[in-house]
């Protein structure tokens, strides 16, 4: 009988009662393969791997992390709920040391959804890995996490949600953003003034194969985990860098996952994107179950699968290394690039337009961080959204300092006064407050 060398927790929730539509891709069919293929190997039978059903998570562990307008209840399904709680059940039966890591196959997806949610963004109404991670620093002592995104598009969501968060290091390894949705993430975009280097992007060319991440994951990503030293590694284990993925054009496959998953070492992994629902995610899901597990996963190999007609050529092979280097460069430069981003006190405005693909929402926005030498710095986003509304949002971060906190309330006050805003939010992590004020 197959023993486990890891003891490895497994949440599946598959989402029945939510779609975009019968035919989309993002649908329950993509976890509902992948429990067939688990049971049918018998991975619930082996000793050491240990499956545990989703919490619900609330109204207050959503605001945590996001301002969602006009309120939760609007851009969220009780699927959205249950899907975050799937993640945060693994992570507290890891912290709890139940289990040494786990994985959330769960849906809906999370990563593109951002701090200030008006509706959906590629598939995305709440960041799951977000969630979870917020809730682990409120209930166990948990302060540096590092979360590597190994979805083929750029997890743009989580990377607005931590761009001045230093504790919080993200890693994501994508797609060319010239080439596939969101069309960011760039190796330039490095986290806000008093974060730089903590957001990490490294966009690959199309045609990357198992050789090309594999690389990147022991040439960029390793070295940077273990100059950062997290207290936990998340893994947002995307899956539609896969060959055989309709949305994507990458060449990884179920072996390669596996392998990624032996050298980074999740303690938590929580699905994201793969649509590939028969060829590639019971295989990749199963590779990745046993390479957390500490169990051979040799003979997991996709029926179709051919090394030569996956290897990658030269001219990718070349451009994969400069990337790589590019970003290691930057990291090594990130003390300085956070001294020279402006002085103490200062206030730095980042403009942007964001478009809600799932909801057809065009949003403007205007974030204003003060530049602080002692905490994260507190950030006012004033967002408007069409359909939708205006509203102006103020984060104070976990660890702000009295004139970080002083200027985030004064800033609510000052707004919740102004006809052109319809809401006003304050989100002061520090002392777990969340107030709302509605015109």
């Amino acid at each position: 009988m197959l023993k486990a060398k890891n003891r490895t927790g497994l949440v599946f929730f598959p989402a029945f009662d939510w779609a975009i539509d019968p035919t989309h891709p993002e649908r329950e069919e993509r976890l509902l393969y992948t429990q067939d293929q688990v049971t049918e190997e018998g991975v619930f039978d082996i000793d050491g791997i240990e499956e545990y059903k989703p919490d619900l998570i609330t109204i207050d562990d959503i605001r945590r992390v996001h301002f969602c307008v006009p309120d939760e209840e609007s851009v969220t399904t009780q699927s959205h709920l249950i899907g975050a709680g799937g993640a945060t059940a693994i992570a507290r039966a890891v912290m709890k040391k139940e289990i040494k890591n786990g994985f959330a196959l769960v849906r809906p997806p999370g990563h593109h959804a951002m701090r200030v949610v008006h509706g959906g963004r590629g598939f995305c109404h709440i960041n799951m890995e977000a969630v979870m991670v917020e809730y682990l620093r409120d209930n166990f002592d948990v302060k540096k996490v590092a979360i590597v995104d190994t979805d083929c598009h750029h997890g743009d969501g989580t990377n607005d949600i931590y761009w001045h968060d230093p504790d919080t290091l993200f890693i994501s390894m994508h797609q060319d953003g010239r080439t596939l949705y969101p069309g960011s993430g760039f190796p330039e975009e490095l986290g806000g003034p008093n974060a730089k280097g903590s957001n990490i992007n490294i966009p690959l060319p199309p045609g990357t194969s198992t050789e090309g991440y594999l690389y990147v994951v022991r040439n960029t990503v390793l070295p940077i985990l273990e100059e950062f030293k997290p207290d936990l590694i998340i893994n947002s284990a995307g899956q539609d860098n896969h060959y055989t993925d309709p949305l994507t054009n990458m060449k990884f496959s179920a072996q390669g996952y596996s392998e990624l998953t032996t050298l980074l070492k999740p303690d938590i992994a929580v699905l994201e994107g793969g649509y590939s629902i028969e060829g590639a995610l019971p295989y990749v899901n199963l590779g990745i179950i046993l390479a957390m597990a500490g169990i051979d996963y040799s003979r997991v190999v996709e029926p179709d699968y051919d090394p030569e007609k996956l290897k990658q050529s030269d001219f990718v092979t070349e451009k994969i290394k400069k990337v790589s280097d590019l970003v290691n460069r930057y990291f090594a430069q990130r003390q300085e690039l956070r001294e020279k981003a402006g002085k103490h006190g200062q206030l730095q405005e980042r403009h942007r337009e964001i478009f809600y693909d799932t909801d057809n929402i065009f949003e403007r926005q205007k974030e204003r961080v003060r530049i602080c030498r002692e905490c994260s710095g507190t950030v006012v986003i004033d967002s408007s959204a069409s359909p939708g509304l205006h509203v102006l949002a103020v984060h104070i971060p976990r660890n702000a300092c009295k004139d970080c906190i002083e200027i985030g309330y004064q800033a609510f006050e000052t707004a919740a006064g102004k006809e052109k805003f319809k809401k006003v939010f304050l989100q002061d992590r520090s002392k777990g407050i969340y107030k709302v004020k509605s015109r």
